[in-house]
């Protein structure tokens, strides 16, 4: 068992046996056919991983052929800081753009803005990420390496306000460790994408910086499994899980984060249970 699978196993369990239910509660989500996507939900759940351990994969579902494609968004939104879902290769933001094309001022245009920082160098213009980069090869230090996508005066014009939203920095004896703060989780659709598209961000951040990678810390507000995941909830938790280590592998030993290309990157040790096949998810909207 891998840490993303008792991570995964343990919250949704906890879900299910004393989560709070949403009916009644007027929910903004619909599913395809338009009725409510109710769900249950607990609230203030950390996790934390090891990534010095194992790279961050749950082997009681396939994750082979989507690994890449959730690192390939979130170089979409912290390496492209974009928000045309042209820039993207996969499909899974499509139903938030507009018809300009985009997602609205979320996700990447947040990180495209430039803005003035003290340093120790003086005054700098440069936007969230490379700020970031800088303070971790300049300044590893700091309490104060941190994101936020979260922009109120911009919320109106974000065609679906950031999920994960923050991030804090942290360098602690040579090594690299990342806190996530996300505002609401859909646990069987995002969270094991999540988890693994952060944990390679944080790989790259620590290869550029020159630094070893450490934990990853995700806390989640409104964690919740829709009434409609029940069912396939349960077919995973109580699956069997692979006695396996996944490791990840870069084969790019670049030091500018803007090398990064989704083809770069490998999972070695990764094997998941054959006899879950979920089929097609319904997404909630």
């Amino acid at each position: 068992m891998t840490q993303a699978d008792k991570h995964f196993i343990e919250t949704c369990k906890e879900i299910i046996k004393n989560g709070y239910s949403s009916v009644g509660t007027n929910v903004r989500t619909r599913w395809e056919d338009g009725s409510e996507a109710n769900y249950y939900s607990i609230v203030g759940v950390q996790n934390k991983y090891d990534l010095e351990k194992e790279f961050p994969m749950i082997t009681i579902r396939n994750n082979t052929n989507t690994f890449k494609k959730a690192i390939d968004e979130v170089l979409w939104i912290w390496q492209k800081k974009s928000n045309k879902i042209s820039d993207l290769n996969s499909h899974i933001w499509d139903q938030w753009a507009g018809k300009d094309g985009t997602i609205g001022k979320a996700y990447g245009y947040q990180f495209s803005k430039k803005y003035s920082f003290k340093t120790k160098d003086g005054i700098k213009e440069m936007d969230q990420v490379d700020y970031v980069l800088y303070l971790l090869k300049n300044d590893p230090s700091s309490r104060r390496i941190m994101t936020n996508l979260f922009n109120h005066e911009e919320l109106k014009d974000m065609n679906l306000e950031p999920c994960a939203y923050g991030t804090q920095w942290l360098v602690k004896e040579g090594k690299l460790h990342l806190i996530l703060n996300q505002r609401s989780q859909d646990m069987l659709a995002a969270n094991g994408w999540n988890i693994m598209q952060y944990a390679a961000l944080q790989h790259m951040f620590a290869q550029v910086s020159g630094l070893k990678v450490g934990t990853l810390t995700h806390n989640i507000g409104d964690c919740h499994i829709y009434d409609r995941h029940i069912p396939l909830v349960k077919q995973l938790i109580e699956a069997e899980p692979k006695d396996v280590t996944p490791k990840l592998v870069i084969n790019n030993k670049t030091d500018n984060f803007y090398d990064f290309k989704p083809d770069d990157f490998e999972i070695v040790g990764y094997d998941y249970n054959k006899e879950i096949k979920l089929g097609k998810i319904p997404v909630a909207i």
